[in-house]
C-alpha cells in the first residue's frame, strides 16, 4: 500500500523563513520589513484557502515568486519619479508643476534640520506661521495682503466659511462647475453653511441678473474660473469691474481664479492682478499650477478680509507645513527676481528647432522605421486655457501590437514613461520631457522595441 505524502497544508513555509530569503530582503528598503511580512501573510493565507479547496501545493519557489511579484506591484504604488510625455504641461495626475532643482536645494537645510517656522527670531518667542509669503505674494500680484493654505479648494472653503456662513452667495449658473475629484461648487457652498443663489443661465448671465438677486442676506458674489472647459458661441457675462462698481458696499466680490496665472501670458487666461485691479475683494488660486510651486492655495486681496480669514479656526486646519513654506518662498523669490522663466511659458516657448533636435536624437537610438517624428500639440493643463493648443512635436510609435499594450509596457519602464494614444498609435510628446529625460526615454524605447521585435520573430517561427 502506497504511503500518503505530507498534507499540503503542512508544507506551507513559515513567514519568518520566507523573510530570510535574500531576494525578499531586497524589498525591505523599498517597502519596510513589516509591510513585506504582511504581503507574505496575505500570500500564504490565499494559498492556504486554495489548498483547503483541493488545490495542489505549488512549491516554495513558486510561492517566493508570487510574493516577489506582490512586492513589485506594491512598490509601483509608491510616489516616485516618472516621465511626462503626455503633452500636458501641468498634468494633475502627474503632480502638476515640477519643483525647480534650485528651489529644492535651497530649501534642503530648512527641511533636514530645525527652523523658525513658528519662532520669532527678534523676540525669542513664539511667532506666526507665515514667513515672508504675504510680502512676496502681495508684491507679485499687487494685493494688500495674502494668505497661504493647503490648496485652492481649501482657500475657497475658508473664504465661504469665514465670510458667508448662514448667508447667501450669488453664483452664475454657468459657473457652478465640477473640477477633478468631484469638487462641485454647489456642494462646497452647502458644506460651508452658505446658501447658493443661482442667477442667469448656462451661457448668458447679465449684470441685472446679479443686481436683482441682492438682498439683506447677500454676503458675496462668487465668480468661478471654468478650469477644465469653455462655453463658446452665444455667451455673455459682466466683467469684474462692472460687477464691482454695482455691488452694495457690504457684499464681497470673490474670484476663484484657480489656475494661478500671475505674470505669465497665456491665451484665454486672466491674471490674478487683473481681477484685483478690476475691483475684486479677494482672489483665490493654486500655487502648484501655473505659478510653479509646491501644492498650496493662495488668497490675496484686502488686508481686513485676509486678517479675518487668518483668525478663523479653519485656517489652522488648512495651514501648510515647513516644506511647503520653504519651497514656496524660494519659488516666489525666483519669480520676483525673474531668474527663471515661468514653467508653463518655458515649455510653450520651446523653439521647434530644439524639439526637432530632441526628436532626432531619440530616433537615432532606435532601429530604422521603428518610430517617426510627427507634428502634434501641447496644452497647459492644470485648469488653465482648457481649449488652447500650442504647436509641438511627438515621437510616434507605429507598433504592430496593440497600442494599449505598448503604453502599458512604457509604464513598466524605470522610470515609467507616460504617453498617449492618438489615432490608434502611441505618441510621446517632446515638449513635456525634461531635457535630462530625452536620453532615458531613448534607452527605454530601444529596449522595449527590441523586445517587441523579438516577440514578433518568435511568433513567425
Amino acid at each position: 500500500m502506497k504511503e500518503a505524502g505530507p498534507h499540503p497544508l503542512s508544507q506551507l513555509p513559515q513567514i519568518e523563513k520566507l523573510l530570510q530569503n535574500r531576494e525578499l530582503e531586497a524589498w525591505f528598503s523599498r517597502l519596510s520589513r513589516p509591510l513585506v511580512a504582511r504581503l507574505a501573510a496575505q500570500t500564504i493565507a490565499e494559498l492556504r484557502a486554495a489548498l483547503q479547496e483541493g488545490g495542489e501545493f505549488p512549491g516554495e519557489a513558486a510561492i517566493l515568486e508570487a510574493l516577489i511579484r506582490r512586492c513589485r506591484e506594491t512598490a509601483r504604488r509608491r510616489i516616485h519619479h516618472l516621465v511626462n510625455a503626455t503633452g500636458v504641461v501641468l498634468h494633475t495626475n502627474l503632480g502638476r508643476a515640477p519643483i525647480s532643482e534650485a528651489a529644492w536645494r535651497s530649501a534642503e537645510a530648512v527641511n533636514t534640520g530645525f527652523s523658525n517656522l513658528e519662532f520669532d527670531l527678534r523676540t525669542g518667542r513664539r511667532g506666526k506661521r507665515k514667513g515672508i509669503i504675504p510680502d512676496l505674494l502681495s508684491l507679485l500680484v499687487g494685493a494688500e495682503d495674502a494668505l497661504m493654505v493647503n490648496n485652492n479648494a481649501a482657500a475657497v472653503f475658508l473664504i465661504l466659511s469665514a465670510l458667508a456662513k448662514g448667508r447667501e452667495v450669488i453664483v452664475s449658473r454657468g459657473e457652478q462647475v465640477q473640477i477633478g475629484g468631484g469638487f462641485r461648487i454647489p456642494e462646497i457652498l452647502a458644506q460651508t453653511g452658505a446658501r447658493m443663489v443661482e442667477v442667469g443661465t448656462t451661457n448668458i448671465t447679465r449684470l441685472e441678473d446679479y443686481t436683482s438677486a441682492f438682498g439683506p442676506d447677500t454676503a458675496m458674489v462668487l465668480v468661478v474660473h471654468a478650469s477644465n472647459f469653455r462655453i463658446r458661441g452665444f455667451t455673455a457675462r459682466p466683467g469684474i469691474r462692472e460687477l464691482a462698481e454695482n455691488l452694495p458696499e457690504d457684499v464681497h466680490l470673490v474670484v476663484d481664479q484657480g489656475s494661478g496665472t500671475t505674470t505669465e501670458h497665456i491665451p484665454g487666461e486672466q491674471s490674478v492682478s487683473h481681477y484685483l485691479s478690476s475691483g475684486a475683494d479677494l482672489v483665490s488660486f493654486s500655487g502648484d499650477k501655473v505659478l510653479g510651486g509646491p501644492q498650496a492655495g493662495f488668497i490675496v486681496g484686502k488686508k481686513e478680509l485676509i486678517q479675518t480669514l487668518s483668525r478663523h479656526p479653519l485656517n489652522r486646519v488648512f495651514r501648510p507645513g515647513k516644506t511647503i513654506y520653504s519651497l514656496m518662498e524660494e519659488a516666489l523669490v525666483a519669480r520676483l527676481n525673474r531668474v527663471a522663466e515661468p514653467p508653463v511659458e518655458a515649455v510653450l516657448n520651446l523653439p521647434m528647432e530644439e524639439l526637432r533636435a530632441r526628436g532626432e536624437s531619440l530616433l537615432a537610438e532606435l532601429p530604422p522605421q521603428a518610430a517617426e517624428l510627427v507634428d502634434s500639440t501641447v496644452s497647459t493643463g492644470g485648469g488653465s486655457a482648457p481649449d488652447e493648443r500650442f504647436p509641438s512635436l511627438s515621437i510616434r510609435l507605429p507598433a504592430k501590437e496593440k497600442p494599449e499594450r505598448l503604453l502599458a509596457a512604457l509604464r513598466e519602464s524605470e522610470p515609467p514613461i507616460i504617453g498617449t494614444i492618438v489615432d490608434g498609435q502611441v505618441q510621446l510628446n517632446l515638449a513635456t520631457l525634461l531635457p535630462e529625460e530625452v536620453q532615458v526615454v531613448g534607452e527605454s524605447l530601444k529596449r522595449l522595441l527590441g523586445d517587441a521585435a523579438r516577440r514578433g520573430s518568435a511568433r513567425c517561427t
